[in-house]
């Protein structure tokens, strides 16, 4: 039975306890261990609510609420953490505010499909929303101006349970927006402020909920009203859930609506970060809202609206990226494309790797690379793969130099690191670890840690994850019916005093969760080793239609339940922040087993190793770079010998990349059994006559104090700042200024290019070479260009010369400009020279010569399909 009126019931808080209303509803409180405590006072509530106080305050018991505002202790406790939260809020020592000073409103707007910030905010599935959690509390915690955008999922990502055969099953548990951490944002009369996103023959009215994350406010639009329809009401219901239609649909809410969002709530960012390529019709929509509010056209607007778009791609799985097939297109954008004055095969040229493909799906990635200024990987390795996999975007352009770049992912510190080893940091490294966790000088001080406090340390976080191990695999027993002797028995399973591997994330089936099963007798030698025993702590989840990772959690489940396995092995279900946070801050080793190239960066490994564990992987992802990159360690760890790359963990394999799957997960099973059995498990029982397995202790402290300082989310938040934001807010403040005169021009001088580029081409190429060259000699050229109707300021002419490899191909160029000398004889004809580019190496060399497009506006000197390269033999002078 539906209510004929509605209205919303706030809990009632005495007044000694008002102050506790302000904490509740920023979540500041999710990274504050104190505050944490605060509202924890009941225990067992606060686990039923999945950490919710915003949930525990409105259910609390009046009596208890009277009893805690007659508690001088709590009481005190209230107070000190008000006051450490109005400090923070208020502070304007930030480390933006003493880089670029203040500013009065929001300057980046930060587009996510989810958003990991909390365990009681479920909307978010996995990695990808971690991050963005995490990016936001940064942003916080360094003073960036900076909004964030998403939507709000009735129900969420779903809820993992296993059945009595260990297959995953899925249920999906509503929301209830009104008890958590939320405010709904609302007009001046009362009433719930909303926007409305064109679909066909219909409006979609969103209203918009807030998050307040510290300083950063995280913006997310629901549809679940009763102005729609009861199928649009749906659109928001679930994350990543339902068909392409449905994708679609939320992408469309996500991006067009989310710009309206911003307007709506008198917002104008000059930078828009899209997370992923799921909020790419912001571009499109920032697009339009230009060129009818400023009475552009579209290549006009183009160019002031994409000077702020920053794009981030985060897999280089191909199934990973949205692809719309082109009637789904058709049914929603058609008008759309008609409002952007665009026709509708130009408007599906946007997203499509080939224009004139006319049976190619839509792709968001392909949206976003060619709209955004600029566009990062998540990692080194994950750049140069991007690069690759969209090479084709940029024709000609040599793979190295296509403009996709990297930003190395991070963790944020204080939402990952346990109490017990915070306290231990606070001690030794002081309160800067936490403030400035990028700064190199402040881990430095690891080595002086006192080794038993912190192998003290770490035993008591085992002790822990032990206990909450049994604790949950108790409850997923009672819950699956099991008999009361199997029930206790899990009161048995582990041991706190044993090595602990961990393995917990997305059982995507690259990720190879059961690599270390391959030889099930060889792994039950090593478990149950009597002098050097192991035990493995499994959790994660599969998507709801990914039958194949289902299948990995079923062999292990199946394997976990044999005999020999039953107290060494266990997988912990209903995967979530929960059993990820004690898993880090309790495992000794931290497993990872990729597939190269496949994981983007992963970030689980980087919170493990903040909290004194060591990394065991694949050189994949991040680890790859911290593996490899002497720029992370110091010269004591730089991987020049096997014993110089135990410093800071261990790495299966060299990085090799093989044709046959199955060969690869082969060799590298028995690699990993190699190490485990040679180095890891040695290492970790070796004691001296203090009981301290001190070879073990001193890889700790090299692994935190050569790994942290980079692998943050501050530091990554900082390096999006300074490379990315503010060079992207000044250059779009330079377009939109003299009434967008410099954004016409350069769209005028786009459309001037494209015009003509068919004329350009290299006539002829002399140089001074004379024979062989000695390394160190210099090569001068000369090349004659024909610019048709193009002047030479139009263009930039470049020497690239380098080794030539076995294929022919010229690899690490290096770039020589050729500036202009004299017209030629015709017109059109114009004379470029290089000065001088000096042959470091020896070897088999070559060289040619390019013309690349020039403007003082471009973000980028590669425009797709404008670029020409000589195509005919030097001649020497």
């Amino acid at each position: 039975m539906k209510p004929i009126c509605t209205f919303t019931v706030a809990p009632f808080l005495p007044p000694q306890l008002e102050r506790q209303r302000e904490l509740v509803y920023n979540l500041r409180w999710a990274w504050n261990h104190d505050a944490i405590e605060l509202f924890r006072w009941d225990n067992d509530l606060w686990e039923k609510s999945d950490h919710n106080p915003a949930l525990i305050v409105g259910t609390a018991d009046q009596a208890k609420l009277e009893a805690a505002a007659a508690d001088e202790g709590f009481l005190a406790h209230l107070e000190r953490v008000a006051q450490d939260f109005e400090a923070y809020q208020a502070s304007e020592s930030t480390w933006f505010h003493r880089k670029h000073g203040k500013v009065a409103r929001p300057l980046v707007a930060y587009f996510s499909a989810e958003f990991g910030v909390t365990d009681c905010l479920s909307i978010f599935a996995g990695g990808l929303g971690i991050l963005a959690g995490d990016h936001l509390k940064s942003a916080s915690d360094l003073g960036v101006p900076l909004v964030g955008v998403g939507l709000l999922y009735q129900q969420g990502y779903f809820r993992q349970y296993l059945n009595e055969a260990g297959w995953q099953q899925e249920t999906y548990p509503d929301n209830d927006f009104h008890n958590l951490p939320l405010i709904l944002e609302r007009q001046a009369d009362g009433t719930p402020l909303v926007i409305q996103v064109p679909f066909p023959g219909r409006q979609i009215v969103a209203q918009i909920w807030r998050a307040q994350v510290g300083r950063v406010p995280l913006y997310l639009l629901d549809t679940n009203i009763p102005a729609n329809s009861r199928t649009d009401q749906d659109i928001t219901d679930q994350l990543y859930g339902g068909d392409a239609e449905l994708r679609v649909q939320q992408e469309m809410v996500l991006g067009i609506g989310g710009y309206h969002a911003l307007e709506a709530l008198g917002l104008t960012p000059s930078v828009y970060h899209m997370n992923e390529g799921h909020s790419a019709f912001l571009a499109l929509e920032r697009i339009r809202r230009m060129m009818e509010t400023r009475q552009l056209s579209f290549a006009e607007a183009r160019e002031a609206a994409c000077a702020g778009l920053i794009f981030t791609t985060h897999t280089p799985v191909p199934a990973g990226h949205d692809y719309f097939q082109p009637d789904l297109m058709a049914r929603y954008f058609t008008d759309y494309a008609r409002s952007l004055g665009l026709s509708f095969d130009n408007f599906l040229a946007l997203g499509r790797k080939d224009p004139n493909d006319k049976q190619e799906p839509f792709c968001m990635t392909t949206l976003a690379l060619r709209l955004a200024q600029s566009s990062n990987g998540v990692s080194r390795l994950h750049g140069q793969i991007s690069r690759k996999m969209w090479q084709s975007l940029w024709p000609h352009v040599p793979v190295d130099e296509i403009p996709i770049g990297y930003v190395t992912n991070g963790v944020h510190f204080q939402s990952w690191i346990s109490q017990e080893m915070a306290e231990l940091y606070n001690r030794y490294l002081g309160p800067r670890w936490r403030e400035e966790p990028a700064d190199e000088t402040v881990w430095a001080r690891t080595v002086r840690i006192s080794s038993e406090e912190l192998w003290r340390t770490r035993q008591q976080r085992r002790e822990r994850l032990v206990a909450f191990a049994r604790r949950r695999l108790r409850q997923q027993l009672e819950r699956r019916g099991a008999t009361q002797a199997d029930v206790n028995a899990a009161d048995e399973v582990l041991d706190p005093d044993l090595l602990t591997i961990g393995f917990a994330r997305r059982f995507a089936t690259y990720k190879r969760a059961t690599l270390l099963l391959r030889d099930p007798a060889r792994l039950a030698r090593l478990l149950n080793d009597p002098a050097r025993p192991v035990q493995i702590i499994f959790a994660g989840q599969a998507h709801p239609h990914d039958d194949a990772g289902k299948e990995l959690i079923k062999q292990i489940v199946t394997l976990c339940r044999q005999p020999e396995f039953r107290r060494r092995m266990v997988f912990l279900e209903g995967y979530d922040m929960a059993i990820a946070r004690s898993m880090v801050q309790g495992a000794d080793v931290w497993l990872s087993t990729p597939r190269r190239p496949l994981e983007a960066s992963g970030t689980s490994g980087m919170k493990a190793a903040a909290n004194g564990a060591l990394n065991l992987s694949t050189l994949d992802g991040w680890w790859d770079e911290a593996w490899r990159d002497p720029s992370h360690l110091s010269d004591e760890s730089s991987h020049e010998s096997d014993e110089q790359t135990t410093a800071i963990g261990w790495a299966i394999g060299r990085g090799e990349i093989y044709d046959d799957p199955e060969y690869q997960d082969k060799v590298e099973a028995e690699a990993l059994y190699e190490l485990l059995e040679r180095d890891v498990i040695p290492t970790f029982y070796e004691r001296g006559n203090d009981k301290l397995p001190r070879k073990w202790i001193a890889r700790v402290k090299a692994s935190i104090g050569h790994l942290c300082h980079f692998f943050n989310t501050h530091r990554m938040v900082q390096e999006y700042g300074e490379r990315f934001y503010m060079p992207a807010v000044l250059r779009h403040q330079q377009l939109m200024g003299d009434e967008m005169a410099r954004a016409k021009a350069l769209a005028a001088w786009r459309e001037r290019i494209h015009q003509h580029w068919a004329e350009v081409r290299v006539e002829a190429v002399t140089t001074d070479l004379q024979g062989d060259l000695r390394v160190g000699a210099t090569l001068k050229a000369q090349a004659q260009i024909y610019l048709g109707a193009l002047r030479p300021e139009d263009v930039t002419v470049e020497l690239y010369a380098g080794q030539v490899n076995a294929d022919g191909e010229i690899i690490e160029a290096q770039i020589t400009p050729m500036p202009p000398r004299k017209n030629g004889t015709d017109a059109g004809r114009f004379h470029f020279a290089s000065d001088s580019s000096a042959c470091c190496k020896s070897g088999l060399h070559g060289f040619t010569v390019r013309v690349l497009p020039r403007h003082p506006d471009l973000a980028t000197k590669f425009l797709p399909g404008l670029i020409r390269w000589a195509e005919l033999k030097a001649e020497k002078s």
